[in-house]
């Protein structure tokens, strides 16, 4: 079981918005999961919470990806409220799962780490 959060590498946002949209990214990809299957989340959960963060170059490939993904896995995207670095709205990054591993794998296999 794991989790992935998937950034966009061409926003160049600083670390403390990272770190802040990963953990929002966590907590929603948890909170989709508990609504679809509570025993796929306390898996997880015994399991250690594994989680890994990727990248992808832009939007156009996060939005592909998120398509790709959708009605398979439970994923959502997360955007930003725009008060700071970037504008009201713009697309992030996205969680996928937590859910198998393998399934996550099958859409992620090539992506690298952030």
């Amino acid at each position: 079981m794991k989790q992935a959060i998937i950034f966009r590498n061409d926003l160049k946002i600083g670390k403390g918005k990272l770190a802040a949209h990963a953990a929002h990214a966590g907590i929603t990809g948890y909170e989709a999961v508990m609504k679809r299957d509570r025993d796929i989340v306390q898996a997880w959960l015994n399991e250690g919470q594994k989680k890994v963060v990727l990248k992808v170059e832009g939007e156009k490939e996060l939005l592909d990806l998120f398509k790709r993904v959708k009605g398979n896995i439970p994923c959502e995207i997360i955007r930003d409220a725009g008060l700071t670095q970037v504008e009201p709205g713009t697309i992030i990054c996205m969680v996928i799962g937590p859910w198998s591993e393998g399934e996550i794998d099958k859409f992620t296999k090539d992506l690298k780490l952030l």
